[in-house]
């Protein structure tokens, strides 16, 4: 006999908790697992790990709100750009320290998501104020690159 098909399988991301620290896994069809400090897995994956390395220094010290708006925003990062989180489209479990496990959804989900929106609106609005103040200090652009030749010949 021959098979020719592609054989099925899963990959999981398991979380939890006990008396040595929290915990997460990634398991992989290939029945291989990883011990990681932070994951994402699935399609377009790849931006929302970028976003959780860049990130990982910052969650031992982060409140548990701090924690869900990071999770939040790395998901938010693997969407097709035509798609927006939701109450309609996100869950949100926990578990932890004094945190059984429990799942968010809906109304409860709503408030992570209107902190995540201010978060990003918060850091494009930096982003304006920092090209802004470069732009009037002559370091943007060709404009700039002028002046600056002109400053350096005289």
């Amino acid at each position: 006999m021959v098979y020719g098909g592609r054989p099925y399988g899963v990959g999981l991301l398991v979380a939890g908790y006990d008396e040595t620290g929290p915990y997460i896994y990634q398991t992989c069809p290939s029945a291989n697992f990883y011990d990681c400090k932070a994951m994402a897995i699935g399609s377009r994956s790849q931006s929302g790990r970028t976003y959780l390395e860049r990130s990982l220094e910052q969650f031992p010290d982060s409140t548990l709100e701090e924690l869900i708006v990071h999770g939040l925003k790395a998901l938010n990062d693997t969407l097709p750009s035509e798609t927006e989180l939701s109450t309609k489209n996100c869950s949100i479990g926990i578990v932890g320290k004094d945190h059984p496990f429990k799942i968010l959804e809906d109304d409860d989900v709503a408030p992570y998501l209107d902190s995540m929106n201010r978060d990003i609106a918060d850091q494009a609005a930096g982003h304006e104020e920092e090209e802004a103040m470069v732009a009037q200090e002559g370091g943007g652009g060709a404009q700039g690159d002028e002046q600056q030749e002109q400053m350096d010949q005289q």
